[in-house]
Parts: structure tokens; sequence; C-alpha cells
């Protein structure tokens, strides 16, 4: 299986034999469900369909319940599908555990980065911001943001204050610290998208 779905835990730091210390993130990584497993011939394309994180029945939509009845498994809070080019070796309601890593691998990891909320341009951009002294008035203004009388407006994808963070960001060649399957957790180097809590998809790097 090329990848597993996660939740981020926490950050903390481990220290290496010759004494180097570096910053790690545990993940708590399946077990997961496979909810279904799409072929080409049916679906137009091939993928297994994983779901992570058990929700009460009565939580969840007609369609959920249906859906994850044909897997003999409770509705899930996380549905996401891997595309790995091996379908046929995986059956519906078959369980992924988070041994399909060890220690080594290199991982692409995708989440959802921290929301910011409404920012200023110089927050947002990295504007440099306009004088300081001098009686001026545009310290963390925009400024002049048109164009002349042609075209007359302002231009599309324009930098300018707005909401920031929250969007779907992707950290790639991620390396492995630790796999421990009792507790189903995956320790990696460095940190990855998101707030404690955020869910995750842990793919097999594919740069690596």
């Amino acid at each position: 299986m090329l990848g597993i779905l996660g939740k981020k835990k926490s950050m903390s730091q481990v220290f290496k034999d010759d004494g180097k210390c570096i910053p790690v993130t545990s993940i708590v990584a399946g077990p997961c469900v496979v909810l279904q497993v799409k072929d080409k011939k049916k679906d137009g394309y091939t993928a297994v369909q994983l779901g992570f994180d058990e929700k009460k029945q009565k939580r969840a939509t007609k369609a959920e319940v249906g859906h994850c009845k044909k897997s003999k498994t409770s509705p899930q809070r996380f549905v996401r599908e891997i595309i790995s080019g091996a379908e046929e070796q995986y059956e519906v309601g078959q369980k992924i555990e988070v041994d399909i890593f060890k220690e080594g691998d290199f991982v692409d990891i995708t989440g959802m980065s921290i929301g910011k909320g409404f920012q200023g341009g110089m927050k947002r951009h990295g504007w440099s911001g306009g004088p300081k002294t001098h009686g001026s008035m545009s310290h963390r203004r925009p400024g002049s943001v048109g164009t002349t009388t042609t075209p007359g407006r302002v231009l599309r994808g324009h930098n300018l204050p707005g909401h920031m963070g929250h969007v779907k960001t992707t950290v790639q060649n991620v390396e492995i610290v630790k796999v421990d399957k009792e507790t189903n957790t995956i320790v990696v180097k460095g940190p990855v998208p998101g707030h404690a809590g955020t869910y995750l998809v842990i793919k097999k790097a594919k740069k690596k």
C-alpha cells in the first residue's frame, strides 16, 4: 500500500546516537478500512478508498451508513482515495495498519494548513510597507491598486489583504524516524501541515 490516513498528534524532539537533536512530529496513523476499490472499467480510474476514525452512526448520513455497511464497518470521519496502481491486491473491509511503513522510509504528507483568518498585505504577502516618517499616512496600507484608463480595473490575482491559511498543503520527502504498531503511531522528522488533530494523508514519497 502506498499510503495511509492519520491525525496529527503533537511535536517533540529526539536525540540521535551522535547526540544530535532533531524536531519530530507524532502522527496517529490507522488502522484504516478499505471502503471501496475503484477500477477503470467501472469508475473510469483506479484507486483505493480508505476510511479513518470511526464516528457514531447517529452523526452520519444515511448515504454514509449504507456505504460503510458494505465493508462491515461503522461510518468514518475521514475518507480519502489513494491511487496505488495495485488495487487488485486489496478488498473491501480490509484493514490497513501502520506497519506498511518502516523506519527510514520517506513519505509525502498532505493536510490543511493552520488558518490565520483575515490578514493585511504585509503579513499575508510580505510587503515592506510604506514610509515610516515625514507625515506618511500609508504605513501598512495597500496603496494604489488600479491601472490607468486601460483596462481600468484591478487585475486578477493582485496581492491584497484577505483570508490567509487553511489551504491544502503537502510536505515532501519527510523521513520516518520511528514506527510504533502498538500505539498506531508514526514519528516523522520535522513539521507537518495543520494544528494538533488535523487529518493527514501519508503516502510514499514520489520523488525519492
